[in-house]
């Protein structure tokens, strides 16, 4: 089986190249770090790593790196004696983890699925545990860690419905991959019971729920004056501001009819765009254009420039990591990939910071966070473009139902938070017993006066 898999590896790779090649450099600064995912590091981090326990972390994006970030901050105090290494997949995450990952942790592309590569990282890494965000598995990959007899943990897990038909119809291959894991932090009982069905063992999984809920509320240093910059396109204080959130091909278009209608009846409404991948940026703008928009490029915006009021439409942000700035001011929130794409982005963001959040029909990858949002009231489902410009005008013309829906959202997250903890605990447990633990040290007993 795995000489098959190699075999057809080799050819999908091959195949495929010139199209993962193609969106690299679309995003850019794909040559730093390149050789990584041919499992080719930089003397420094061999260096690093040198005679140190470390605990890989794989996080395939920007979200599960966010996870990692959280993760890292309360297993240090648990796990003292223990580096950490994050890998990513894309270049957006790699962005983030340049940015935010302590200088004291490594940081890496994932290797691809070649035995090679795979061998090679293993080998410089020489991880004592490795721990994968949500659901990526690489059967190259999990075969060696397990013959290395590396710890394997699955957090965060979930698995969409095309996934979950995907590993049971090739059950031969994965299902002792699934079963290979140590320890699995299942987000919900129902996707619990889909990774019992593709094969992980029952005793190995625990229900924790979303690390998502706990990544909204991570406070962080400000890093872009939104206000500021807002007035320096000339938007008044307390103008309207509808902002959509990593949209995909399809929902700015509709945006930004919506806004043009919309702005009729609310002159001071300010449209921001957020495309969901950076390098789209160019063809959006074309849209905009086409539909007679003023806007600005996020990163074509000049240190203190200022233009008019009304000289400017819509910003349309093509820069990575900046979209809770831009919901922190937001009046009315669109989530996107839910009106024209399937899956949907991520609602909790938004609802840890108490806006009103509308989504399309489509938010599957939010299933049980979107059923607790509707059920509480704390955000409104469209199911097209029509319902979604009557939705977004009865939201800008009433304060209070955006303050009612933003209070809901809020606590909806503050009732599922706590996810960070129960992995925490769950990790902890299955690697107390190795050297990677070091117990916290008992308080000492009071000290008495000696007199009785």
């Amino acid at each position: 089986m795995r000489f098959l898999y190699n075999i057809f590896f080799i050819i999908f790779f091959v195949l495929s190249s010139p199209y993962y090649f193609m969106r690299m450099r679309r995003r850019g600064n794909w040559q730093q770090g390149f050789g990584q995912r041919f499992g080719k590091y930089d003397p420094n981090l061999k260096q690093a790593l040198t005679n140190r326990h470390t605990l890989w972390m794989h996080a395939v994006s920007v979200g599960e790196v966010n996870a990692c970030l959280q993760l890292i901050g309360a297993l240090e105090p648990r796990l003292p004696n223990l580096k950490f290494v994050v890998s990513t997949t894309t270049t957006t995450g790699m962005g983030e983890l340049q940015r935010r990952l302590p200088a004291r942790s490594g940081r890496s592309y994932y290797p691809i699925d070649r035995r090679r590569c795979v061998n090679r990282a293993l080998a410089t890494i020489r991880p004592s545990a490795i721990l994968l965000v949500e659901a990526e598995i690489w059967p190259n990959f999990l075969w060696h860690a397990k013959a290395r007899r590396i710890p394997l943990f699955l957090v965060n897990a979930r698995l969409s419905d095309r996934s979950y038909r995907g590993y049971k119809l090739f059950g031969f291959l994965f299902k002792p991959l699934f079963a290979s894991f140590t320890g699995v932090g299942a987000q919900n009982e129902a996707d619990a019971a889909r990774l019992r069905d593709v094969g992980c063992r029952p005793e190995a999984i625990q229900i924790v729920g979303s690390l998502k809920f706990d990544a909204a509320k991570l406070e962080e240093r400000q890093l872009l004056d939104v206000p500021a910059m807002l007035r320096q396109l000339g938007v008044p204080p307390g103008a309207r501001l509808l902002v959509g959130g990593s949209t995909h091909p399809g929902e700015e278009s509709i945006l930004a009819e919506k806004f043009l209608q919309l702005r009729v009846r609310f002159p001071d409404l300010f449209l921001v765009l957020v495309p969901r991948h950076f390098e789209r940026s160019r063809d959006v703008g074309r849209e905009l254009e086409a539909r007679g928009l003023k806007f600005v490029y996020r990163n074509e915006i000049q240190s203190g420039t200022l233009m008019q009021p009304g000289q400017v439409d819509c910003l349309l942000v093509n820069t990575t990591g900046e979209l809770k700035y831009f919901y922190e001011q937001a009046t009315v929130i669109f989530v996107g990939k839910s009106l024209t794409s399937r899956g949907g982005q991520n609602p909790i963001e938004p609802g840890a910071l108490g806006k009103a959040i509308v989504f399309g029909p489509n938010m599957q990858n939010f299933a049980e966070a979107v059923r607790s949002f509707l059920a509480q009231d704390g955000a409104v489902q469209v199911q097209d473009a029509a319902e979604l410009g009557k939705t977004l005008d009865e939201l800008l013309a009433d304060t209070a139902r955006r303050e009612q829906l933003g209070r809901n959202a809020l606590k909806v997250v503050r009732e599922n938070a706590g996810a960070l903890g129960r992995t925490v605990d769950m990790i902890v447990k299955h690697l107390e017993t190795s050297e990677l633990y070091i117990a916290p040290q008992k308080a000492a007993p009071p000290l008495t006066s000696g007199l009785i």
